[in-house]
């Protein structure tokens, strides 16, 4: 097998056709499959799937999901499952043009010592405020992270065999795979691409759904919040024990009576509020902690279809 397509899916219903038939024919001169996961659809979309299934069973591989994991546990499925010696995510929105796979073959078949292509998107149409926040975002996380990200760069990927199984062997059920994209190494090719329009319905990600989703990667992929906690909490240590020195000397060698209430209820209030922000930090972490400890699978598929027995894993 040449190339295998991973195409997550959830609420897709009037673009997974058109998806399909495109992808198709941009691959029909090539040996491929495609991976349809449906990530617990509320719509049509695992009857599209099984329609499309029906109609190519040689290159269509479909796996249903028994409810929504997230886009991470889909590319996660579809990545344990794939058989090619070039692997592909591409979204099921079209806003990833197919075309772009044949131009990731050819660049990977040329350059041996490239393990994988991660497509970057430079010129997304986004409001100003959106654009803002992925700069600031992208420069944050490389401060405080050890696993460098690159501003722009998608799921929109393909990899070769070595790097598909060393992914496949992180099974975190807290997953933020651009963060394990870059964690597993690998020389990386960052190519750019042009975003599209989508055909039919609209981004299931939202705004706070990105928020949600960068929080993660930070929480995921770097321990300094923690450490910004315990230096706050010294410096404001060290300030309240100066100004306990100077309140002491001032009453006793001066007779002053200790001034400012509302100044002392103002840094009671900030004090408690900073301290309730360095505890809900350590719970993010905690938390994380204990589902891992679970050790529950990363997704729960109900159907699969056209999988040998050997090739399900």
């Amino acid at each position: 097998m040449k190339l295998s397509v991973i195409i997550p899916c959830y609420n897709e219903e009037g673009n997974i056709l058109n998806m399909y038939g495109k992808t198709s024919r941009v691959l029909e001169n090539k040996d491929y499959e495609l991976i349809f996961v449906n990530d617990g659809s509320k719509d049509d979309t695992a009857s599209k799937l099984i329609e499309i299934y029906n109609e190519d069973k040689e290159h269509v591989r479909v796996i249903n999901f028994s409810r929504n994991f997230g886009k991470d546990a889909a590319m996660y499925a579809g990545l344990t499952h794939s058989t090619g010696k070039y692997t592909a995510i591409i979204d099921a929105d079209l806003q990833q043009n197919p075309r772009y796979l044949l131009e990731m073959i050819h660049y990977l078949d040329k350059n041996e010592d490239i393990d994988q292509i991660a497509m970057v998107n430079r010129k997304r149409k986004e409001n100003f405020i959106t654009r803002i926040l992925k700069w600031k975002f992208y420069t944050f996380i490389n401060m405080i992270s050890d696993t460098k990200f690159v501003k722009g760069a998608s799921d929109f990927r393909m990899f070769r065999r070595t790097v598909v199984d060393a992914i496949g062997e992180l099974t975190e059920n807290n997953r933020f795979s651009k963060g394990l994209f870059s964690w597993v190494g690998f020389n990386t090719h960052y190519m750019e691409y042009n975003v599209e329009n989508r055909e039919s319905g609209k981004s299931n990600f939202s705004f706070f759904g990105q928020w949600r989703y960068a929080f993660n990667g930070i929480i995921n992929f770097s321990v300094k919040p923690l450490r910004l906690a315990t230096f706050f909490g010294g410096i404001f240590a060290l300030f309240s024990l100066i100004y306990l020195v100077f309140i002491l000397i001032d009453t006793l060698l001066y007779g002053n009576p200790v001034p400012g209430y509302p100044t002392i209820i103002c840094a009671i209030l900030l004090l408690g509020g900073l301290q309730l922000m360095a505890i809900g930090i350590l719970g993010e972490y905690i938390s994380r902690t204990y589902i891992e400890t679970k050790k529950r699978p990363v997704y729960i598929a109900k159907q699969k279809l056209g999988f040998k027995d050997d090739s399900i894993l």
